[in-house]
């Protein structure tokens, strides 16, 4: 069941001027219980790290880890940015929909004002989004159920230099790794991190097949698309859509009240990758907002 707290709700893109926060009117759930920390939505010190002290403290090669994660970028749209990565294939990107819809249920920009930011040996790469062709969960998720606010999108051209997440299935207390940009409390709003957690509770289920779940990394705005993955940090689970808190400025324990949620790819996300991936580089076509 999905927890509703007094607090805010937040969908973690960036625009400006807008603040993403929404207040919600309900009663609050008091906490109980006095666990460790963990501040899953941060606005200070948190457990997430750079791609080099993640390497350190697991004795990995941080060359070798940025390429791996290269696939992770930013997606800039309009006045707003949020993350994405690309999935299955070099030219399918996998988002939250709010980083391409608006509050209206407007596209926040064509496809010359909706890019696609990552970086490959060291060089910086930007490719036009063709957004009028994205396949989405819901066109309007600021109006609808968080479980609907996923997309699927085409890229102008191929990205060869940067490896495309295959896809896992999610379970609930898995371990899962998360990987994030456009953060915009870190490293300039641009930088790479990552973090190791656990997805926890399953919050709604999606009439397409999409599940809603709550998990214990550290996030923050900025980074709304970004992947959450398996326990070998190897394939995409879900996407980040948000937070619910009493206190989204605090370090507060995991909890009902207090915790970041994400959507994960299955159901008509996962066939929306697939159908996507199947069109070829060169396909421009425009597709209908995903049901079945």
């Amino acid at each position: 069941m999905k927890a509703t707290v007094a607090g805010a709700f937040g969908l973690c893109l960036f625009a400006i001027p807008l603040s993403k926060g929404v207040a919600l009117e309900a009663e609050p759930v008091p906490m109980t219980a006095s666990p460790a920390l963990t501040p899953v939505v941060v606005f200070g010190a948190d457990q997430r790290a750079s791609v080099e002290d993640f390497a350190l403290k697991r004795k990995l090669d941080a060359a070798a880890l940025k390429r791996r994660y290269a696939g992770t970028g930013i997606i800039r749209c309009g006045n707003a940015h949020g993350s994405g990565q690309l999935t299955v294939a070099d030219d399918v990107v996998t988002t939250a929909a709010h980083v391409l819809y608006d509050r209206t249920g407007h596209l926040r920009g064509d496809s010359a004002h909706c890019r696609f930011e990552v970086e490959a040996d060291g060089e910086k790469l930007s490719v036009p989004l063709e957004v009028d062709g994205a396949i989405a969960g819901s066109t309007n998720p600021y109006a609808e159920s968080a479980v609907h606010d996923w997309a699927v999108v085409k890229l102008a051209r191929p990205l060869p230099d940067a490896t495309p997440y295959p896809l896992a299935e999610p379970s609930r207390e898995e371990p899962i790794r998360l990987v994030a940009r456009g953060s915009i409390d870190w490293g300039g709003g641009h930088d790479m991190s990552l973090q190791d957690c656990h997805l926890r509770d399953g919050l709604e289920n999606g009439s397409e097949g999409t599940r809603e779940f709550s998990f214990d990394c550290s996030a923050n705005v900025g980074a709304s698309g970004s992947g959450l993955l398996d326990g070998e940090g190897a394939a995409l689970v879900a996407v980040f859509v948000g937070y619910r808190s009493v206190a989204p400025d605090q370090a507060l324990p995991f909890s009902p009240t207090h915790y970041n949620f994400a959507v994960t790819v299955e159901g008509a996300f996962r066939r929306a990758v697939e159908r996507q991936a199947a069109l070829g580089a060169t396909a421009q076509m425009k597709l209908p907002t995903a049901g079945n």
